[in-house]
Protein backbone atom coordinates (compact mmCIF):
# COMPACT_ATOMS: atom_id res chain seq x y z
CA UNK A 1 0.00 0.00 0.00
CA UNK A 2 1.14 3.59 -0.80
CA UNK A 3 0.14 7.00 0.50
CA UNK A 4 -0.59 9.83 -1.94
CA UNK A 5 0.29 13.49 -1.18
CA UNK A 6 -3.30 13.99 -0.08
CA UNK A 7 -3.05 11.18 2.43
CA UNK A 8 -5.05 8.57 0.56
CA UNK A 9 -4.04 4.92 0.78
CA UNK A 10 -3.47 3.54 -2.69
CA UNK A 11 -2.66 0.10 -3.97
CA UNK A 12 -0.83 1.66 -6.89
CA UNK A 13 2.63 3.22 -6.35
CA UNK A 14 2.54 5.75 -9.21
CA UNK A 15 -0.85 7.40 -9.11
CA UNK A 16 -3.37 7.38 -6.31
CA UNK A 17 -6.24 5.10 -7.18
CA UNK A 18 -8.50 7.36 -5.08
CA UNK A 19 -7.77 10.90 -6.27
CA UNK A 20 -5.24 10.34 -9.13
CA UNK A 21 -2.42 12.32 -7.58
CA UNK A 22 1.14 11.29 -8.50
CA UNK A 23 2.88 9.45 -5.70
CA UNK A 24 6.27 8.60 -7.16
CA UNK A 25 8.75 7.80 -4.44
CA UNK A 26 6.15 7.85 -1.67
CA UNK A 27 6.62 5.41 1.13
CA UNK A 28 4.23 2.50 1.28
CA UNK A 29 1.40 2.98 3.66
CA UNK A 30 1.40 0.87 6.78
CA UNK A 31 -1.39 -1.69 6.46
CA UNK A 32 -3.97 -1.79 9.18
CA UNK A 33 -3.59 -4.79 11.38
CA UNK A 34 -6.65 -6.82 12.22
CA UNK A 35 -7.03 -8.01 15.78
CA UNK A 36 -7.58 -11.76 16.07
CA UNK A 37 -11.02 -12.73 17.29
CA UNK A 38 -9.47 -14.55 20.21
CA UNK A 39 -7.84 -11.30 21.35
CA UNK A 40 -10.94 -9.11 21.00
CA UNK A 41 -12.57 -8.09 24.31
CA UNK A 42 -15.37 -10.42 25.34
CA UNK A 43 -18.93 -9.14 25.62
CA UNK A 44 -19.83 -8.38 29.21
CA UNK A 45 -21.55 -11.28 30.97
CA UNK A 46 -25.03 -10.42 32.22
CA UNK A 47 -25.60 -10.73 35.93
CA UNK A 48 -27.95 -13.57 36.81
CA UNK A 49 -30.58 -13.73 39.50
CA UNK A 50 -29.09 -15.70 42.42
CA UNK A 51 -32.51 -17.17 43.17
CA UNK A 52 -33.63 -18.49 39.79
CA UNK A 53 -30.74 -17.80 37.40
CA UNK A 54 -32.72 -15.54 35.08
CA UNK A 55 -30.49 -12.86 33.40
CA UNK A 56 -30.84 -9.47 35.03
CA UNK A 57 -32.00 -6.70 32.70
CA UNK A 58 -29.86 -3.66 33.35
CA UNK A 59 -30.17 -1.96 36.69
CA UNK A 60 -33.67 -3.21 37.43
CA UNK A 61 -34.10 -3.98 41.10
CA UNK A 62 -36.48 -6.94 40.84
CA UNK A 63 -36.00 -10.14 38.87
CA UNK A 64 -38.41 -10.31 35.98
CA UNK A 65 -38.95 -14.02 36.49
CA UNK A 66 -39.19 -14.68 40.24
CA UNK A 67 -39.38 -11.17 41.71
CA UNK A 68 -36.10 -11.47 43.64
CA UNK A 69 -35.05 -8.13 45.16
CA UNK A 70 -31.43 -7.49 44.15
CA UNK A 71 -31.17 -4.70 46.73
CA UNK A 72 -32.33 -6.61 49.80
CA UNK A 73 -31.75 -10.20 48.70
CA UNK A 74 -35.33 -11.15 49.53
CA UNK A 75 -37.63 -13.43 47.57
CA UNK A 76 -41.31 -12.45 47.60
CA UNK A 77 -43.50 -14.87 49.52
CA UNK A 78 -46.72 -15.86 47.79
CA UNK A 79 -49.42 -16.97 50.16
CA UNK A 80 -50.98 -20.29 49.13
CA UNK A 81 -54.69 -20.23 48.33
CA UNK A 82 -56.88 -20.91 51.35
CA UNK A 83 -57.90 -24.51 51.81
CA UNK A 84 -61.67 -24.80 51.72
CA UNK A 85 -63.01 -27.84 53.47
CA UNK A 86 -65.35 -29.73 51.16
CA UNK A 87 -68.98 -29.53 52.09
CA UNK A 88 -70.54 -32.74 53.25
CA UNK A 89 -73.22 -34.54 51.26
CA UNK A 90 -76.88 -33.67 51.21
CA UNK A 91 -78.93 -36.01 53.35
CA UNK A 92 -82.53 -37.13 53.32
CA UNK A 93 -84.65 -38.04 56.32
CA UNK A 94 -87.23 -40.69 55.42
CA UNK A 95 -90.14 -40.89 57.83
CA UNK A 96 -93.71 -42.14 58.15
CA UNK A 97 -95.61 -38.84 58.35
CA UNK A 98 -98.96 -38.95 60.23
CA UNK A 99 -100.04 -35.55 58.85
CA UNK A 100 -99.47 -36.63 55.25
CA UNK A 101 -101.20 -39.95 55.96
CA UNK A 102 -104.26 -38.12 57.35
CA UNK A 103 -104.54 -36.08 54.15
CA UNK A 104 -104.63 -39.23 52.04
CA UNK A 105 -107.33 -40.96 54.14
CA UNK A 106 -106.79 -44.33 52.40
CA UNK A 107 -109.38 -46.88 53.41
CA UNK A 108 -108.03 -50.18 54.74
CA UNK A 109 -104.49 -48.88 55.24
CA UNK A 110 -103.20 -48.48 58.79
CA UNK A 111 -100.50 -46.01 59.74
CA UNK A 112 -97.30 -47.77 60.94
CA UNK A 113 -97.13 -46.54 64.52
CA UNK A 114 -93.71 -46.66 66.18
CA UNK A 115 -91.69 -46.44 62.94
CA UNK A 116 -88.33 -44.70 63.30
CA UNK A 117 -87.18 -42.03 60.80
CA UNK A 118 -83.98 -42.80 58.92
CA UNK A 119 -81.47 -40.25 57.62
CA UNK A 120 -79.38 -41.33 54.64
CA UNK A 121 -76.69 -39.51 52.59
CA UNK A 122 -77.57 -38.68 48.99
CA UNK A 123 -74.87 -39.94 46.64
CA UNK A 124 -74.63 -38.17 43.24
CA UNK A 125 -75.49 -38.36 40.46
CA UNK A 126 -78.91 -39.98 41.06
CA UNK A 127 -80.95 -41.49 43.87
CA UNK A 128 -83.98 -43.59 42.98
CA UNK A 129 -87.10 -43.72 45.13
CA UNK A 130 -89.29 -46.80 44.95
CA UNK A 131 -89.75 -50.37 46.12
CA UNK A 132 -87.18 -53.12 45.63
CA UNK A 133 -88.37 -56.01 43.50
CA UNK A 134 -86.26 -58.94 42.31
CA UNK A 135 -88.85 -59.93 39.69
CA UNK A 136 -89.05 -56.41 38.24
CA UNK A 137 -85.34 -55.75 38.67
CA UNK A 138 -85.82 -52.55 40.68
CA UNK A 139 -83.16 -51.67 43.27
CA UNK A 140 -83.88 -48.10 44.46
CA UNK A 141 -81.43 -46.38 46.78
CA UNK A 142 -84.39 -45.20 48.91
CA UNK A 143 -86.28 -48.47 49.28
CA UNK A 144 -89.77 -47.91 50.66
CA UNK A 145 -90.69 -51.55 50.27
CA UNK A 146 -88.80 -52.48 53.44
CA UNK A 147 -90.78 -52.74 56.67
CA UNK A 148 -92.91 -50.85 57.22
CA UNK A 149 -93.63 -51.16 53.50
CA UNK A 150 -95.55 -48.19 52.08
CA UNK A 151 -98.28 -49.72 49.85
CA UNK A 152 -98.80 -46.48 47.93
CA UNK A 153 -95.26 -46.32 46.50
CA UNK A 154 -94.60 -47.61 42.98
CA UNK A 155 -91.61 -49.82 42.24
CA UNK A 156 -90.17 -46.96 40.15
CA UNK A 157 -91.70 -43.92 41.77
CA UNK A 158 -89.45 -40.83 41.69
CA UNK A 159 -85.89 -39.79 40.95
CA UNK A 160 -83.52 -37.40 42.72
CA UNK A 161 -80.85 -35.97 40.41
CA UNK A 162 -77.81 -33.95 41.47
CA UNK A 163 -77.40 -30.68 39.57
CA UNK A 164 -74.13 -29.01 38.54
CA UNK A 165 -74.98 -26.05 40.79
CA UNK A 166 -74.84 -28.29 43.88
CA UNK A 167 -78.59 -28.74 44.40
CA UNK A 168 -80.90 -31.72 43.94
CA UNK A 169 -83.85 -32.01 41.60
CA UNK A 170 -86.80 -34.38 41.99
CA UNK A 171 -88.97 -35.74 39.21
CA UNK A 172 -91.80 -38.24 39.08
CA UNK A 173 -91.07 -41.16 36.75
CA UNK A 174 -94.65 -42.28 36.14
CA UNK A 175 -95.81 -43.36 39.60
CA UNK A 176 -99.37 -44.51 40.26
CA UNK A 177 -100.09 -42.12 43.13
CA UNK A 178 -97.93 -39.13 42.26
CA UNK A 179 -95.12 -37.18 43.89
CA UNK A 180 -95.94 -34.12 45.98
CA UNK A 181 -93.75 -31.22 47.12
CA UNK A 182 -94.30 -29.53 50.50
CA UNK A 183 -97.93 -28.36 50.83
CA UNK A 184 -98.65 -27.94 47.11
CA UNK A 185 -102.12 -28.98 46.00
CA UNK A 186 -101.01 -30.55 42.71
CA UNK A 187 -98.46 -33.32 42.22
CA UNK A 188 -95.47 -33.03 39.95
CA UNK A 189 -96.04 -33.73 36.30
CA UNK A 190 -94.32 -36.87 35.06
CA UNK A 191 -90.80 -36.09 33.90
CA UNK A 192 -90.93 -32.46 35.06
CA UNK A 193 -87.98 -31.87 37.45
CA UNK A 194 -88.24 -29.51 40.40
CA UNK A 195 -85.25 -27.97 42.18
CA UNK A 196 -85.23 -28.65 45.91
CA UNK A 197 -83.79 -26.49 48.65
CA UNK A 198 -82.81 -27.19 52.23
CA UNK A 199 -85.83 -28.35 54.23
CA UNK A 200 -88.07 -29.16 51.25
CA UNK A 201 -90.30 -32.20 51.69
CA UNK A 202 -91.14 -34.81 49.07
CA UNK A 203 -94.31 -36.82 49.78
CA UNK A 204 -94.87 -40.22 48.18
CA UNK A 205 -97.08 -43.22 48.77
CA UNK A 206 -99.56 -43.48 51.63
CA UNK A 207 -97.48 -41.94 54.41
CA UNK A 208 -93.84 -41.37 53.41
CA UNK A 209 -92.25 -37.91 53.66
CA UNK A 210 -88.64 -37.40 52.53
CA UNK A 211 -87.05 -34.20 53.90
CA UNK A 212 -83.87 -32.92 52.25
CA UNK A 213 -81.05 -31.33 54.23
CA UNK A 214 -78.29 -29.28 52.61
CA UNK A 215 -74.72 -29.72 53.94
CA UNK A 216 -73.64 -27.37 56.70
CA UNK A 217 -71.41 -24.48 55.59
Amino acid sequence: MYTCPKGHASAEGDFCDTCGARIDGAAPAVPLLSVPVSEQPAAPVKEKCPNCGYPRSGPFRFCEDCGYDHSTGRVPQIDPPPVVAPAGPWTATVAADPDYFALNDIQGVAFPAGSIPQTIPLAPPQVRIGRRSASKGTTPEIDLGAAPSDPGVSHNHALLTFSTDGTWLVSDVGSSNGTWINDEEQPLGTGQPRTLKDGDQVHVGAWTTITLHAPAV
